[in-house]
């Protein structure tokens, strides 16, 4: 299983910082999310995203600039009216480079 992001580029007992770089085509890899978190984009892209199962659960465009809280309810992340799976995969199909960072909360 991998990461939730690319780097992990700071750790205490508070916070996980990460960076998530994802080239067109490349996928994050199923991972599984065990905490609330804030990822702000940097660079923008669309992300499609796919269970665990590989069924899709939609494509998001993310802007650069923006800031989306996600909170950990059981086994879903709650993005604003949005549910997912904690296991989730996420694949760059944008035709640009995809770059946010991650904030985990401990």
């Amino acid at each position: 299983m991998a990461e939730v992001a690319t780097t992990k580029l700071f750790e205490n007992d508070r916070v996980i910082v990460w960076e998530m770089l994802l080239e067109p085509g490349e996928s994050t890899g199923l991972h599984t999310h065990h905490r609330d978190y804030f990822f702000h984009v940097v660079e923008g892209s669309t992300l499609a995203t796919r269970d665990k199962d590989g069924v899709p659960l939609g494509d998001f465009d993310l802007d650069a600039g923006s800031t989306n809280w996600l909170a950990l309810e059981g086994d879903e992340l709650a993005f604003g009216d949005i549910r997912l799976p904690a296991t989730h995969d996420a694949e760059n199909v944008g035709s640009r480079r995809y770059r946010e960072i991650l904030v985990e909360l401990k």
